[in-house]
């Protein structure tokens, strides 16, 4: 019982961290119907710079400019690249996009090299002991963080100003640009916050009780798009739920693999995308994704 709780707080705990990355992609294809595939490498520069820079400014500062950075070079891809592709098509843009991330990450994988970078958080491996459950003091920190921060987003997302224009542009971007929304500065305040959220889930995947970042550090993206498809892709409460469901199924599953060697070894990492298939097949659209309508 006390592995089974063990198990179920890690995997809620890193299952928000996943729903920020989610998030990063649910607020991106909501503000310009574009799935970015470049979001991976947007997570290992907000993490990069982290690392490199807290020794010398210290773990705060080093996140603050990573955020930022993160959130700035999300921007540039919209401003530079997203916005001026002459093409039509959400499904080339999408490719652009791989395009980018191939071309980011590869440059910050030969600066990585084989080298795993500390983070610097102030944590370390300190841990909290409840009942018989030993949790990571990391990990409590994480939760509560996206949890702040996804509270946070959904309160701005339906009550402030850039949160209507938000709304409005998913629902209807060419009446949105009629009613005098700028959709351009909706699509580029978009890129910036996935990045900036993609930069503070990078630092919680790079702490105890794994050893640090490291040029396979990205591939955490690809664990969470599991998550915003599930959870629907334009749904922000279903990235959320997504991030949670992705998060405690690879912990269960990675927790109790000895139990179930018949599926195979590192049944963990591949169970996120096998629930995601079944999901998919009850419910094209994902949990609370939106469903397409057509009148025949």
């Amino acid at each position: 019982m006390i592995t089974f709780l063990e198990l179920l707080v890690n995997g809620i705990s890193i299952g928000a961290v996943y729903a920020l990355i989610a998030l990063g992609f649910v607020v991106i294809f909501k503000a310009t119907e574009v799935v970015n595939f470049a979001h991976a490498s947007l997570l290992l520069a907000g993490g990069y710079l982290v690392a490199r820079l807290h020794p010398y400014v210290g773990f705060w500062a080093a996140l603050l400019i990573g955020i930022a950075a993160a959130a700035v070079i999300g921007a540039l891809i919209e401003f530079l690249i997203i916005r001026r592709a002459n093409v039509a098509s959400h499904s080339v843009l999408a490719i652009v996009t791989i395009g980018v991330d191939i071309v980011l990450t590869t440059e910050l994988t030969r600066q990585i090299g084989t080298e795993v970078l500390a983070v610097g958080d102030p944590w370390a491996d300190s841990v909290v002991r409840i009942g018989g459950v030993t949790i990571a003091e990391t990990r409590i920190v994480a939760l509560v963080t996206a949890t702040l921060l996804i509270s946070a987003f959904l309160l701005a997302f339906k009550y402030t100003g850039w949160g209507v224009a938000m709304r409005a542009t998913a629902e209807d971007a060419e009446t949105a640009a009629l009613m005098g929304i700028r959709l351009g500065r909706v699509s580029l305040s978009a890129w910036a916050v996935a990045g900036g959220l993609a930069a503070v889930a990078a630092v919680f995947l790079c702490v105890f009780p794994t050893p640090g970042l490291d040029r396979s550090t990205s591939l955490a993206a690809i664990k969470a798009f599991p998550a915003a498809i599930l959870g629907g892709l334009d749904s922000t409460t279903g990235a959320l739920v997504g991030g949670l469901v992705v998060g405690v199924t690879e912990a269960m599953m990675s927790g109790y693999q000895n139990d179930l060697a018949f599926l195979g070894r590192g049944i963990g990492d591949v169970a996120p995308f096998l629930v995601m298939i079944v999901i998919l097949l009850i419910r094209p659209a994902g949990l609370f994704g939106t469903k397409e309508l057509a009148r025949v």
